[in-house]
């Protein structure tokens, strides 16, 4: 599942599998909008930017995301070129987020994976 900067856990199936599934989505047209069933924007907006911290659209998304719930509002549904532009997930090809994380002649599919340990270890 692809949710506000983040995606589901691998709960079942392996990372090569979600990988081929968020790729699916991501060869959407840009102003697709992605219903997301959860709030948990600014969770993600968190972690997003411990990977991918010099991002200035994920940057100025954060401080709008922690300004609409402050004000009680959603922040969903996105849109695919938001995603594309603030989500680690769909990033695994961003140069400077493969330096971070010293991958940067690994596999999309090794990048998705060590992104998501690092999700699911992530204590921000």
């Amino acid at each position: 599942a692809l949710f506000a900067m983040g995606c589901g856990r691998l709960f079942e199936g392996t990372p090569a599998q979600m990988w081929a599934s968020l790729s699916r989505l991501n060869r959407l047209p840009a102003e697709t909008v992605i219903c997301c069933a959860h709030e948990y924007t600014l969770a993600n907006a968190a972690f997003a930017l411990s990977v991918d911290p010099d991002n200035q659209a994920l940057i100025e998304r954060t401080e709008d995301v922690k300004a609409r719930r402050a004000a009680g509002l959603p922040t969903v549904p996105t849109t695919l070129s938001l995603e594309r532009a603030t989500n680690p997930f769909l990033r695994v090809d961003d140069p400077a987020m493969r330096i971070l994380l010293d991958m940067q002649n690994a596999s999309q599919v090794d990048v998705f994976a060590e992104i998501r340990h690092r999700k699911d270890n992530f204590k921000g």
